[in-house]
């Protein structure tokens, strides 16, 4: 899988209450968002998980090519099955999201683009199990899911803390949505941001998330 724009988002955006506290990502992929994680939170332990084999080897690859390789593991386990010691400061998520589109021919591809390795309901259900109790969830959608995840995240007993809509330009609907979630009610932060300045260039504000990660 491709370094895509959910996933620098997601990885720029998320929170860990507790500067020296762990952090779990769920379908770790490349290893992308575990490695941001571990960049931006120096006291940090993150561990990536995910259940495709070739993904892991790769995200292990690449964790050891970093400078944090000491504080990041990687574990193949679907997180259905994942039975860590303790739980997380952070969890962050940039799940399967395809409900009902036509598969792709590619099976690595498909576990990580389709919800039928991994539904909303399950991931909530993980999120609860895992979350330490002033533990923040982060996690990226397109619009098109916004309704489902915020069901099945209300029926978990989760509660939204943080919302940012994302429009790829200012004259469009916002294409994705970044959430984060706590166990406990509070006010909830909102704000629309775009990607694009209006002249194709990155806005000021994705540039000023993003500028640790991209090279100049």
């Amino acid at each position: 899988m491709k370094v895509g724009t959910d996933g620098t988002l997601l990885g720029a955006w998320a929170r860990l209450p507790k500067a020296d506290g762990q952090v779990l990502d769920i379908g770790t992929g490349t290893g992308l968002i575990a490695l941001m994680m571990a960049q931006r939170y120096v006291e940090a332990s993150v561990v990536g998980i995910d259940i495709d084999q070739e993904a892991v080897g790769q995200a292990r690859e690449n964790v050891a090519a970093s400078p944090f390789a000491g504080r990041i593991a990687v574990e193949c386990s679907a997180v259905q099955r994942f039975s860590p010691s303790s739980r997380f400061d952070a969890i962050v998520c940039n799940p399967p999201y395809f409900v009902d589109a036509l598969e792709s021919p590619n099976a690595g591809r498909t576990v990580a683009r389709h919800a039928s390795s991994l539904s909303f309901r399950e991931l909530m259900s993980a999120v609860v199990r895992l979350l330490a109790s002033d533990g923040e969830f982060s996690v990226v959608v397109p619009s098109e899911s916004l309704p489902l995840i915020e069901q099945e995240a209300a029926l978990a007993g989760l509660h939204l803390v943080r919302r940012c809509a994302v429009k790829t330009v200012e004259r469009k609907p916002a294409r994705r949505h970044l959430l984060a979630y706590g166990r406990h009610p509070s006010p909830t932060e909102q704000e629309v941001r775009c990607l694009d300045d209006g002249n194709g260039q990155r806005s000021e504000w994705y540039s000023a998330l993003t500028e640790e990660f991209y090279m100049h």
